[in-house]
């Protein structure tokens, strides 16, 4: 059992993580803006507080084993706020739930780099890419952003997904998605047999 603190309780992502981290033992601090909406489940603890800043969450987050970050880059904290909340609190490990925009469509040429990358997803994945580059240059807090992929929405729960690097997976048929159950346990699996620290991995079918 681990003590595991996440930003972004209220969010898509951040539940689906929240609840298979509790299915499995762990006891999970919820912190959000507002918690008021979030269900109580055994395990779980929650906290209202501005994820935007790094003083208010400190506090919350000590005694913890691992930081998940789980809410959105556009608007939301970024890296620096984020690691030095994690090194106020001393917390061990950080896991940042990513995006697909910085994901590798040959080498060295992401995802947002294509000439037909929807717009309207242009400044959530900017903001993405800028926090994974951010986290590459640390070497004094273990990190792993986790990219799902492009098409990532809620779904079935069957256990049954590949784990990949910096590449932009797709399948047979050309697609590339992954059910954000499914993605939860890929990073719930990540966070109990570390195997990506310092670094980047990927989720899809």
């Amino acid at each position: 059992m681990q003590r595991i603190a996440l930003l972004g309780i209220t969010g898509r992502a951040g539940s689906r993580i929240a609840s298979e981290l509790l299915a499995r033992g762990h006891r999970v601090t919820g912190i959000a803006r507002n918690t008021s909406d979030t269900p109580a489940q055994a395990g779980l603890t929650l906290q209202s507080a501005d994820a935007t800043r790094s003083d208010a969450i400190a506090p919350l987050i000590q005694g913890h084993d691992v930081l998940v970050s789980a809410m959105r880059f556009d608007g939301g904290p970024d890296a620096a706020v984020v690691l030095d909340a994690v090194r106020q609190a001393g917390v061990g490990r950080l896991l940042v739930v990513g995006g697909a925009g910085s994901l590798e469509v040959a080498p060295g040429v992401a995802l947002i780099d294509s000439v037909d990358f929807p717009a309207a997803y242009r400044p959530e994945a900017e903001a993405g890419h800028a926090f994974l580059r951010t986290l590459r240059d640390v070497t004094d807090v273990d990190w792993t952003f986790v990219s799902p992929a492009a098409v990532f929405e809620p779904g079935a729960r069957t256990g049954r997904f590949r784990i990949g690097g910096d590449a932009f997976m797709v399948d047979a048929e050309g697609r590339s998605a992954i059910s954000m159950e499914d993605y939860a346990i890929a990073f719930a699996d990540e966070i109990e047999r570390p195997a990506h620290v310092r670094a980047r991995f990927s989720v899809a079918y």
